[in-house]
């Protein structure tokens, strides 16, 4: 009986820790291409169901744990980029031609090893320049709400020295409770608590689908979907990735005009579905991804309960909790994006763009820190015939070869995937 009962276990916890980390990052993301609250809520509900019915197939399908969840860093994106030219129906748009991209790198092998082939310092550091805005955000919330944003940090500390997993949860849990507290009496008043759907007409337009859909669709493919990939096979599994993309993309379209922006595989969450915690037994650990998901898309009946929270609450303290969330993310892009010396300064170039949240010919900052980044790393390189430049402390001049050249030999690939938070 408890070797029936663990997976169960396993995949429920997965589930509720998913969800609670970072649906703050996906409502304000949401709501930041230009959704309305119901819109949002629409979102989020077609997200959870999205995923948790993609999980519950692969997982029952294959045999094998594989964790889906949406894309937390497309999110971050949507924050970073804001509104784009047309409003929500041009953003539902550019979920839709991102579902599209999905599909076909499931359908094209090239094309999803392109994306995994976009070098290792550069895709890190265009997701270090998402990130950011975001998690500076408990930072300004200490300043401008310190009553409010102070247990909701030192909680997160507290969980997070001791209870790691639990940190992000514990925080959104010491939030409600502030908003609880705070809020005005009549601030639920009119708002809709039953799971409902809103359906946009998408609309396209090019520079949308340049600064939008492309850089949403290479995010989810680099800090998704890839790492997801390298979880499961760390833990032992050959994942049919061809397979699974096709499933999520397909998951992506169905749910981008209920609000949805992407459908993926998990990374983080993924280890509690496929580690020993889950069970023994690797082939028995399948039955905890299907958990999940069923999971999931139950709570995904709470969406419109959670954005009437998120509206009453300071804007502010939401970014903050979503903040928190993300931290981990951005420290694992950061060390990915500068451990190379060779490439650190085309690294920071496409931080330093990306993060500037400059927008270019309706082009957001994310895709020009992309082009920025490549071509500082094209510029930089070393021609045929001419001499090698002096890296890692070794004099060429002299022949000379030095321990720290024998430790480059070591280092992770320029292609090798970013490990990412996600849901």
């Amino acid at each position: 009986m408890a070797g029936r009962v663990q997976p169960v276990l396993a995949g429920a916890v997965t589930a509720l820790v998913g969800f609670a980390s970072s649906f703050t990052v996906v409502l304000a993301g949401l709501r930041a291409a230009g959704a309305s609250d119901a819109q949002a809520a629409s979102g989020l509900l077609a997200l959870c169901v999205a995923c948790g019915l993609t999980a519950a197939w692969l997982g029952w399908r294959h045999r094998i744990p594989m964790s889906v969840a949406w894309s937390t860093p497309g999110a971050a994106l949507l924050v970073a980029t804001g509104p784009p030219p047309g409003g929500w129906p041009v953003a539902v748009g550019a979920f839709l031609v991102s579902g599209v991209l999905i599909v076909a790198a499931g359908l094209f092998p090239p094309l999803g090893r392109a994306v995994a082939a976009i070098p290792k310092p550069v895709a890190g550091a265009m997701l270090a320049g998402v990130l950011l805005p975001l998690c500076t955000a408990p930072v300004r919330a200490l300043v401008e709400l310190p009553a409010v944003a102070a247990p909701v940090v030192v909680g997160w500390l507290l969980l997070h020295r001791f209870a790691r997993r639990w940190a992000v949860p514990g925080a959104l849990l010491v939030a409600v409770v502030a908003i609880a507290l705070t809020a005005p009496p009549a601030g639920l008043t009119g708002a809709v608590l039953a799971p409902s759907v809103t359906l946009t007409a998408p609309a396209w337009n090019a520079s949308a689908l340049i600064g939008l859909a492309l850089p949403l669709f290479l995010v989810t493919m680099a800090a998704q979907n890839v790492p997801g990939m390298a979880v499961l096979v760390g833990y032992g599994y050959r994942p049919p990735f061809g397979a699974a993309l096709r499933a999520t993309g397909l998951a992506s379209l169905l749910a981008a005009p209920a609000g949805g922006h992407a459908v993926n595989l998990a990374a983080i969450t993924a280890a509690l579905a496929a580690g020993p915690d889950a069970h023994p037994d690797p082939e028995r650990r399948w039955v905890a991804s299907v958990t999940a998901g069923v999971g999931l898309a139950l709570l995904g009946l709470g969406a419109g309960v959670a954005t009437a929270l998120v509206a009453v609450a300071p804007p502010i303290l939401i970014e903050a909790v979503a903040g928190l969330a993300l931290l981990g993310a951005l420290a694992t892009a950061l060390a990915s994006a500068v451990t190379d010396p060779a490439t650190r300064e085309a690294a920071v170039v496409t931080f330093v763009v990306t993060a500037s949240g400059v927008t270019l010919i309706g082009v957001g900052g994310a895709f020009w820190g992309l082009v920025a980044g490549c071509l500082m790393l094209l510029l930089f390189q070393r021609r045929p015939g001419m001499p090698p430049r002096r890296r890692y402390g070794v004099d060429h001049s002299s022949g000379g070869r030095s321990a720290t050249s024998t430790a480059r030999r070591t280092r992770p690939s320029a292609t090798e995937p970013i490990r990412s938070a996600d849901t």
